[in-house]
């Protein structure tokens, strides 16, 4: 469970990130690789729901992942879709990437090289990176359309799911503070950090939860 004194700070976190994007039919899926396997299992569905007729998973690995995924995210994600009903047909595969301008650099050129055409593209991720990964992707594909989506579970439900309140913690202020500091660096779109934002940020750094923070 999350910390009662810590809640309404990180539910502030949770709700940024979620852009509430509204689902329209997209001419691929990207499955964005990372710890949660829930990414494949919410690709699967929006796949078998007819959302978009591909699926590329992208991932290699990271310190955080190697363990559970030693074979890379995107090999894991898509046995995990083959397990629920995607035809290995419809997924494509992308396993350099180690980070979510990768992610959406290689697909670009993944898709390019297959002929594909993708000017309407679905990202799915966890819920806390849809901003960061919407910001990164209208910065590094500008010639495509995105809307992203994720599982709609409330914060708590997620936390339990994942079993690590802490993690999720570490994750949530590390992804904002990436919203400012990849914009500052050239690697994201800018986007508006409400103050209330700003302030549930600052409180849970000063609380410790600093882990996936970059160095200031």
């Amino acid at each position: 469970m999350l910390p009662p004194e810590l809640r309404d700070d990180v539910r502030t976190l949770w709700d940024y990130h979620d852009l509430g994007h509204e689902l329209r039919r997209c001419d691929v899926g990207v499955g964005l690789g990372g710890h949660d396997l829930g990414v494949a299992t919410h690709t699967a569905e929006l796949f078998h729901a007819g959302w978009f007729p591909r699926i590329v998973f992208t991932g290699a690995n990271a310190p955080t992942t190697v363990e559970r995924f030693p074979r890379g995210e995107a090999v894991h994600f898509r046995a995990h879709a083959l397990e629920l009903g995607v035809p290995d047909s419809a997924v494509l595969l992308e396993t350099r990437a180690t980070n979510t301008g990768e992610n959406i650099t290689n697909t670009r050129d993944l898709l390019a090289a297959q002929g594909i055409s993708a000017r309407e593209v679905m990202l799915v991720s966890r819920p806390y990176q849809q901003r960061r990964a919407y910001a990164t992707a209208k910065k590094l594909w500008p010639e495509a359309e995105f809307v992203c989506s994720a599982r709609p579970l409330p914060v708590d439900e997620y936390v339990a799911d994942i079993g690590d309140p802490d993690r999720v913690i570490n994750m949530l202020v590390g992804d904002t503070q990436r919203i400012t500091r990849y914009a500052e660096l050239g690697f994201a779109t800018p986007q508006e950090v409400p103050t209330e934002v700003r302030a549930a940020y600052d409180r849970l750094v000063a609380a410790g939860y600093t882990s996936r923070a970059l160095p200031e």
